[in-house]
């Protein structure tokens, strides 16, 4: 039920000819209907940011907001003041139709960087969406397609607290890097929680999620991770339950994005263990996760340890510690690496399951982490060669 599935929340997605898809739903809103209006966002930090990320920043800031508009179709990103002035001028269309403050609504845009909106249709899309608007299944799934680019599927997520509810839609295909991921993301929630208890729990629930995948090492100038809660359920929830459950849903997103990277035949994981801490640990999911030699290597059903080490030898000693000689590297259970030089003959990993699993023991503590990543396709490099919104 997408976004919609947590009481109190309003939803539409309808085509108002923004994409260069001919029918494709283009323009979305979310309507907080209260009777809470807390939010809390989290944005790229690339400092290209566009400017519908300006201008919800600004909105997020005071942790109150009412409404979210969303558009796929363009990014409104290297724009300037008139694109700016753009985010603004959608934001005050739907604060005409709910009553509001134009501050009191966020607005995300994705697809193609470097020019204006046709902001025509936007503002015709936010009053038809807003005709549109229902608190129905269809409603939300309507929503999540509007805001797909590259994406071949919807991807939501609904999860159950004690009493309450949350319910999330996110889009992210392509442009995939552990900077946050390139994404729309609206999670609704009616419990009854502080705009602070909301920033935490986002913070938190993104920092384990989208800032651990990485389809192609790129970062977006548009990122926007929204949370925002109705207290329609009348529940107030322990703030770390409520923090797993948001957690529980940017996991769920988040593992959907990798699912649905650009052209990819393969989902990867990749585990590192025995590090100094997890932030050690991290670093080197990253590196090995950022390798295009790898990512084409498991393309081609090729279990190359050595571009596996290779990557992971790239991460500085001051920021993880570990010895060549006491690494060992699994892929798909079968150790491929022992003590840094050759172990099982790598003909014996079977490469035919979707899910490739790299573990990474570097045998020095107890620090662990793990990253999601995809393999390197001729589709990929196909989608993003012909790429328009």
């Amino acid at each position: 039920m997408s976004v919609t599935y947590a009481q109190g929340f309003s939803a539409a997605g309808v085509a108002a000819g923004v994409s260069s898809i001919p029918g494709k739903r283009d323009v979305a809103l979310v309507v907080n209907q209260g009777p809470c209006d807390a939010i809390a966002g989290v944005f790229t930090s690339n400092r290209f940011c566009a400017a519908p990320v300006q201008w919800s920043r600004g909105v997020v800031a005071d942790g109150h907001a009412t409404a979210v508009v969303l558009n796929s179709g363009g990014a409104n990103a290297c724009t300037g003041d008139e694109g700016l002035s753009q985010s603004q001028a959608t934001a005050a269309r739907l604060a005409a139709h709910l009553g509001v403050d134009e501050k009191r609504v966020a607005v995300c845009s994705t697809g193609l960087i470097g020019e204006l909106l046709p902001l025509e249709k936007i503002l015709r899309g936010v009053d038809d969406a807003y005709g549109h608007l229902g608190d129905d299944e269809d409603s939300g799934e309507d929503a999540a397609h509007a805001i797909m680019t590259t994406d071949t599927t919807a991807k939501t997520v609904r999860v159950g607290g004690e009493g309450y509810r949350l319910g999330g839609m996110v889009k992210g295909s392509g442009m995939i890097a552990p900077q946050l991921a390139t994404m729309l993301c609206v999670i609704t929630t009616d419990a009854v929680v502080s705009p602070e208890d909301l920033r935490s729990a986002l913070e938190s629930g993104v920092d384990r999620s989208f800032n651990r995948i990485d389809v192609d090492g790129c970062m977006s100038t548009n990122d926007s991770v929204l949370l925002l809660a109705s207290g329609a359920s009348g529940v107030t929830p322990d703030p770390m339950e409520f923090r797993g459950r948001v957690a529980e849903a940017c996991a769920s997103l988040a593992r959907q994005i990798v699912g649905d990277g650009e052209g990819a035949s393969h989902d990867v994981r990749i585990r590192v263990t025995g590090a100094d801490d997890e932030q050690a640990a991290l670093a080197c999911a990253r590196a090995v996760a950022a390798s295009n030699l790898l990512k084409c290597a498991i393309y081609g059903n090729d279990p190359n340890w050595g571009r596996v080490v290779s990557s992971l030898g790239t991460v500085p000693v001051s920021v993880a510690r570990f010895t060549a000689s006491d690494v060992t590297v699994d892929i798909n259970g079968v150790r491929v690496c022992d003590g840094g030089k050759p172990g099982r003959d790598r003909s014996e990993v079977d490469m035919t399951p979707w899910e490739v699993h790299i573990d990474i023991d570097l045998h020095v503590g107890v620090g662990e982490a793990e990253v999601w990543t995809d393999d390197l396709t001729l589709d990929y490099v196909h989608i993003n060669a012909d790429y328009e919104s």
